[in-house]
């Protein structure tokens, strides 16, 4: 059984459109290179054809992975999520106590993280150890830079 993917409702169209594109756009590129290939005679011998089939054959693996996310994802309702701890979709403000910095992140799920705008993944080593942390609430978490001592400072959506 899958795990089941927490997304926001932009997330999940995004994914839904994804998935299209793939199916749509992708897929039909692929087998018209295949089909150019094949077009040019001997397959044993063939780059073209070897690197064609190859690209279907992970097209179709990223295909069938994003359509059982799709399938075990869940729209997350910001107004039912409670706000006196971190939860995924909260913003959270957090003050690295070590370095003497205030950050802020969203915690989100792995599909709609991105480091750069500050969304982290609720799997990640912060995010998760984020999750149902309350203000003033002190963490350490280990992380490839070293040791962060984190306190929750601010929770909100």
């Amino acid at each position: 059984m899958s795990d089941i993917v927490y997304l926001t409702k932009d997330g999940f169209e995004k994914l839904k459109l994804e998935i299209e594109h793939l199916q749509k756009v992708q897929r039909p590129a692929i087998s018209a290179q295949i089909a150019e290939a094949r077009d040019k005679g001997d397959l044993s011998e063939n780059a073209e054809y070897d690197a064609a089939k190859e690209a279907q054959g992970l097209l179709e693996a990223k295909i069938a992975g994003l359509r059982t996310m799709f399938a075990n994802a869940r729209v997350l309702d910001e107004t039912k999520l409670d706000n006196s701890k971190v939860n995924i979709l909260h913003k959270v403000k957090v003050k690295n106590l070590i370095a003497n910095r205030e950050m802020e992140y969203t915690v989100v799920s792995e599909k709609e993280a991105d480091i750069k705008v500050g969304r982290i993944s609720s799997k990640s080593a912060i995010g998760s150890a984020l999750l149902g942390k309350k203000i003033g609430d002190v963490i350490e978490v280990t992380v490839p830079a070293g040791l962060v001592k984190l306190e929750v400072l601010n929770i909100s959506i």
